[in-house]
């Protein structure tokens, strides 16, 4: 029997989602909550085998830094990100979090039944377009030798500091004041990562700067 604790703020979709589960396919869901920490505190006295995390939930813990903290506490459990988000940067904040699966609300109930079938084994799911974009990325990198490591290499101390503060969100007027250097100088840091790195967005260094480990939830 697959126990699932249910973690989201709307108490409309955690009654439903209780009701689609429990008793199905060998499936019980023994607790429920409305936020990240109260999620936590659950999952350490019933202890679930799967953690059905909402990612935004502003009235309390976020599902990213509830998902970091909650591996760390239970590193055996497995947590599936379930929500309405179809946006690859929340993808790779959820995996890097340690999140084993991540799947879209709107996916159809046989779907979302697989998913924790699979993460409750051991095994990781991601929804099939998800799969598609990671390992279209990942050929993307070797095609452009991506994996060398060199263009990251060549990134100066300084440099590095600047790019986890601008990928976390700092503004350049913020960054220079945490750094205790010019605005100018943010900026020019920053134009050079973009150019060392073949970056053209934030976005696109943010989702770098995760993939590097430069980045924490908590």
């Amino acid at each position: 029997m697959v126990k699932i604790l249910v973690v989201d703020d709307h108490a409309v979709v955690r009654s439903g989602l209780m009701m689609l589960l429990h008793g199905k396919q060998n499936m019980e869901v023994v607790g429920e909550a409305a936020e990240g920490g109260e999620g936590i505190q659950a999952a350490l006295r019933l202890q679930p085998d799967v953690v059905l995390m909402d990612l935004n939930m502003p009235h309390g813990k976020d599902g990213l830094t509830a998902t970091s903290e909650l591996k760390k506490l239970l590193p055996d459990i497995s947590v599936l990100i379930l929500t309405m988000h179809d946006d690859e940067e929340y993808l790779f904040r959820a995996i890097h979090a340690g999140a084993s699966g991540y799947i879209l609300k709107s996916a159809p109930h046989e779907e979302l039944l697989a998913a924790i079938h699979s993460v409750a084994s051991g095994n990781a799911y991601l929804y099939p377009t998800a799969t598609k974009r990671l390992m279209s990325e990942y050929l993307d990198r070797l095609k452009h030798g991506g994996d060398s490591g060199t263009p990251y290499e060549s990134l100066s101390e300084r440099e590095l500091e600047v790019l986890a503060l601008v990928a976390k969100g700092y503004s350049n007027k913020e960054a220079a004041e945490q750094l205790i250097i010019s605005v100018k100088t943010v900026e020019s840091h920053k134009s050079n990562i973009m150019e060392k790195l073949g970056l053209k967005s934030r976005p696109e260094l943010v989702k770098y700067a995760m993939k590097k480990g430069l980045l924490n939830f908590e």
